[in-house]
């Protein structure tokens, strides 16, 4: 499931930097040891995207001029999730970066049919590679034309499908087909325009700060359905659960696919139709160009 959280912005004007996925890991990991419920300490199989909104960018980062911002949320446990926006709605004021945020309202997002050939786009960077300790591996750039970009991708996304324990091994012996074949042309046209599709990010686990390569590409995915759908809930490649690789398809139907969502627990969230915001990809912040 997919749930769009709406904050309203109590300071117009505000900035977050380019690239947040870090502080918004920081914040809902805080909310999740907060509420107390130590099966979910740990849990790693949910996924988020940035913070959308109408921003105007300057050196700071990006500053936020709409008075509705969008934080989508994506997971298959709906306990956890349940868990994880009562905690929010706990928190009358939210300070991220520099913005001050007061919870409004959560909407649920219509599941699209996918099948055995999707193509995404990346509404947040896709990391290939887990870094270890005073490591510079993670910072490696891997050409999406190669095997090595699909088979890394591969591994990640079936050892996090076995250990979730949601598939027999018969089922996972069947997922062996799966092929990410990036858009080229797009790749080309940007590295033509001397634009980025690969930055250096910041990550931060167990309190030590990583630096990974992230990109940031339309691909085709070729798997079974059941590949596709764990990816487009829990996210693509590393560090998922701290709001890398979260994915969307492209060329999707621009209309409003939501209904409003009340969670599970004492009353619930009032929904309001007005200023409904589809996410949109932002241009992602970093340290490197190709």
């Amino acid at each position: 499931m997919r749930i769009r959280l709406i904050f309203s912005l109590k300071n117009k004007g505000a900035y977050l930097p380019f690239h947040h996925q870090y502080i918004l890991a920081q914040f809902l990991k805080g909310l999740i040891v907060k509420g107390g419920n130590e099966e979910f300490f740990n849990y790693n199989y949910f996924n988020f995207s940035g913070l959308k909104g109408q921003t105007k960018v300057s050196r700071s980062g990006l500053h936020y001029y709409s008075s509705l911002v969008t934080l989508v949320l994506s997971s298959p446990n709906e306990e956890f999730m349940d868990y994880l926006l009562e905690q929010v709605f706990a928190t009358p004021k939210i300070e991220l970066g520099n913005l001050i945020l007061s919870p409004e309202y959560t909407e649920l997002e219509s599941e699209p049919e996918l099948e055995t050939s999707n193509k995404f786009v990346c509404i947040s960077p896709l990391v290939l590679l887990t870094p270890a300790f005073n490591d510079e591996s993670g910072k490696r750039f891997i050409n999406p034309d190669t095997d090595e970009f699909s088979d890394l991708l591969y591994e990640s996304t079936l050892t996090r499908m076995e250990r979730s324990g949601w598939y027999t091994q018969e089922q996972m012996e069947s997922f062996y087909k799966f092929q990410v074949v990036p858009d080229m042309n797009y790749v080309n046209k940007l590295r033509e325009q001397q634009k980025k599709f690969a930055r250096i990010y910041s990550v931060y686990d167990m309190d030590v700060k990583y630096e990974v390569r992230g990109y940031t590409l339309p691909f085709t995915l070729y798997a079974a359905p059941e590949v596709q759908d764990f990816v487009f809930k829990c996210g693509l490649g590393a560090f998922t659960h701290k709001g890398f690789g979260m994915l969307d398809l492209a060329n999707h139907a621009t209309v409003q696919r939501t209904t409003p969502y009340k969670f599970k627990r004492e009353g619930f969230v009032p929904y309001k139709p007005s200023e409904r915001q589809r996410p949109s990809e932002l241009e992602e912040g970093g340290s490197e160009e190709l």
